[in-house]
C-alpha cells in the first residue's frame, strides 16, 4: 500500500516549516484569510516558502479571493497550489486554474449525504478535492475548526476521479480510526497540531505523522 501524504496547514513560522519537512509531510499550506487565527501575509509567506524543502508542495488557501487578491499572491509568494476554501462556483474554480497555470483543489464541506453531490461536480474541474466537515453556522472560518463529519459517509470515494484528501477535526488520537474508514491516502490538518489557535506544536507535528505512517 503506498505511503499516506499529508498536509499540515496554517502555518506560520520557520519551525513550523521544518518540523513539516523533518516529520515527512508532503505538502505545507499558508493561510490567507484575515479572520483566521492562521492568516499570514504575503510578506511572511514568501519567507516561509523560501524555508520549504525542495519537493515540499506549498498551498495557498484562499477564501473567495478575487482577481486582484490571487494576481497578488501569486506574484509575490512562490507556491506550487492554490486551495480555494470558500464558496466558489465550478466554474470560478476552473477560470483560477486557467489565468494562474496552477493546480486547484476546491475544498468541499460535508455534513450529510446530500452534500456529496458537489464532489462530482468539483471533479470536473479542479485538479485534488478537499473534503472537509462543513463550517457550523457559528464560525466565521470555512475550515480549521477542529470538527469531524460522519466519516462512513464517503463509502463511494471509489468513484470520485480526483485525488482527495480528508480533512476535519483529524488528531493522533483518530487519524487511524479516519484512514480505516475512508481509505483515503491523503490528509489535511491544522488544529489538531497546534498547543494554542495558529501555534503549531512541532512535537505534535512528529507524533502524527508517525500515527498517520502507522495507519498506512
Amino acid at each position: 500500500m503506498s505511503r499516506i501524504r499529508t498536509k499540515i496547514c496554517g502555518l506560520s513560522r520557520p519551525q513550523d516549516i521544518a518540523a513539516a519537512a523533518e516529520a515527512g509531510a508532503a505538502y505545507v499550506g499558508f493561510v490567507f484569510f484575515p479572520k483566521s487565527p492562521r492568516n499570514v501575509s504575503y510578506e511572511q509567506a514568501a519567507s516561509l516558502a523560501a524555508e520549504a524543502a525542495v519537493g515540499l508542495c506549498k498551498v495557498a488557501l484562499t477564501v473567495n479571493a478575487d482577481n486582484a487578491e490571487l494576481d497578488a499572491l501569486t506574484s509575490q509568494v512562490p507556491i506550487d497550489m492554490l486551495q480555494l476554501h470558500g464558496t466558489e462556483t465550478p466554474d470560478r474554480v476552473a477560470e483560477v486554474r486557467s489565468r494562474y497555470g496552477l493546480p486547484v483543489m476546491k475544498a468541499i464541506g460535508i455534513a450529510d449525504a446530500e452534500d456529496l453531490a458537489q464532489i462530482d461536480t468539483y471533479a470536473q474541474v479542479a485538479d485534488q478535492l478537499l473534503i472537509d466537515a462543513k463550517a457550523p453556522k457559528t464560525s466565521d472560518l470555512p475550515g480549521g475548526n477542529g470538527i469531524a463529519f460522519d466519516w462512513s459517509l464517503l463509502a463511494r470515494k471509489k468513484y470520485w476521479q480526483k485525488p482527495w484528501m480528508l480533512a476535519g477535526g483529524l488528531t493522533l488520537e483518530n487519524v487511524a480510526e479516519a484512514v480505516r474508514k475512508t481509505g483515503t491516502r491523503q490528509l489535511d490538518l491544522s488544529s489538531g497540531v497546534e498547543s494554542a489557535p495558529g501555534v503549531k506544536d512541532p512535537d505534535l507535528i512528529h507524533a502524527f505523522l508517525a500515527a498517520v505512517s502507522k495507519a498506512g
